[in-house]
């Protein structure tokens, strides 16, 4: 069974799907994030209704709480969480590297202190591999070292160096033939490092490759080249995955290059502060021109909030601290990048996404000075 296939193509952008042991997903795709085995404030049923058909688990949080076992008892993180389409867990490399603090590096492994409750730990490639398999997610990812942004040059190599190690590791250590494992390239914003990196990850046999180490400072134009160049030289026939990007500005260019697969928590995490996104821009909710708002905020678009109440009523939910506003908030921006990644795939199958990625980009603006907020 073959694991991704291109349906579409136009330029370097192409559509496809991958063909996953809990079902297909069509690229490109963006993931909801889901780190603890949740997207936060929104129903498993709810992101299907939307259109989701792959979602992000983290298996570094689920390994510090609840544990392994409990997710085991219970039949797998499938049906722990109630969601029985695809899962991509991710390892742990950017959340260990987020606690530096708390870890120490070595060729072993990591040892780390859980930030739960302080315990001391140690998690090896293999541990990573044995985590997720245990999971039972659809793909898992493999250990790597992220050197962080901004590194000196020799601090990417080795970090880089010791990633394609424990790369090897990784596939040596798995044992489930239902699971993809996906490798991971690293070598923060040096071109040459990314694309040794890339041409030693492409001799192993993954059946999937994501570009690691970015969105953590880097410039807008330099982190589009770096993904461009990384994924220039990585193998055609197999999806590529741009770890941690959402914004629609990285979006494009990066699907334009070849990227096949994205996840990040801004729909999540902006839906929950009032940032809503729309095809005319983004707004914040709370702004008092909203108050009186008889219209929803975006015409058209099929999300609870907008498809039966005004805005008006959104932003009297924010603005008086109601839960229920940055659920119906969140599920709006989840609405808006599920309809951005549709019309991506349409646009590429009917050979025109330079133009669809112009007329989008022309008619998304953000506003440079916000209006007066209104509690």
């Amino acid at each position: 069974m073959e694991l991704f296939t291109i349906t579409a193509r136009d330029g370097d952008a192409r559509a496809g799907s991958l063909r996953l042991t809990h079902g297909d997903a069509a690229t490109p795709v963006l993931m909801p994030v889901a780190s603890q085995a949740t997207v936060k404030g929104v129903l498993a049923e709810q992101l299907a209704d939307l259109g989701f058909e792959l979602i992000l688990a983290n298996s570094f949080h689920l390994l510090v709480r609840p544990g392994l076992d409990v997710i085991e008892q219970a039949g797998g993180l499938h049906r722990f969480m109630g969601w029985d389409r695809p899962i991509l867990t991710d390892s742990g490399g950017f959340q260990l590297f987020s606690l530096a603090s708390l870890c120490k590096i070595v060729e072993e492994g990591v040892h780390f202190q859980s930030h739960v409750d302080g315990a001391v730990r140690f998690l090896s490639p293999e541990d990573a591999v044995r985590c997720q398999e245990r999971l039972g997610s659809d793909i898992a990812m493999v250990l790597d070292e992220f050197p962080g942004y901004p590194c000196e040059k020799d601090a990417a190599e080795r970090a880089a160096a010791r990633t394609l190690r424990w790369a090897e590791r990784c596939l040596a250590a798995r044992t489930r033939g239902d699971q993809a494992l996906f490798a991971i390239l690293q070598g923060s914003v040096w071109p040459d490092l990314r694309a040794s990196c890339a041409e030693k990850l492409a001799a192993m046999p993954f059946p999937g490759y994501a570009i690691g180490g970015l969105s953590v400072g880097e410039d807008r134009p330099t982190r589009a080249a770096v993904v461009k160049a990384s994924a220039a030289a990585l193998p055609e026939d197999r999806p590529r995955y741009a770890m941690g990007i959402g914004e629609p500005e990285d979006i494009l260019p990066m699907v334009a290059a070849g990227v096949d697969l994205f996840d990040c928590v801004i729909p999540t995490r902006c839906g929950r502060n009032g940032r809503l996104y729309t095809f005319a821009g983004t707004v914040n909710i709370r702004n008092a021109r909203f108050r009186g708002q008889a219209a929803p905020l975006e015409e058209g678009c099929p999300c609870p909030g907008c498809a039966r109440t005004p805005a008006a009523y959104l932003h009297h939910l924010y603005s008086r601290d109601e839960m229920l506003g940055p659920i119906l908030g969140t599920l709006h921006n989840l609405c808006f990048f599920q309809r951005f990644f549709a019309r991506l795939r349409a646009a590429i199958a009917a050979g025109r996404f330079a133009a669809y990625a112009a007329e989008f980009l022309a008619g998304f603006a953000r506003p440079a000075v916000e209006d007066e907020t209104s509690a």
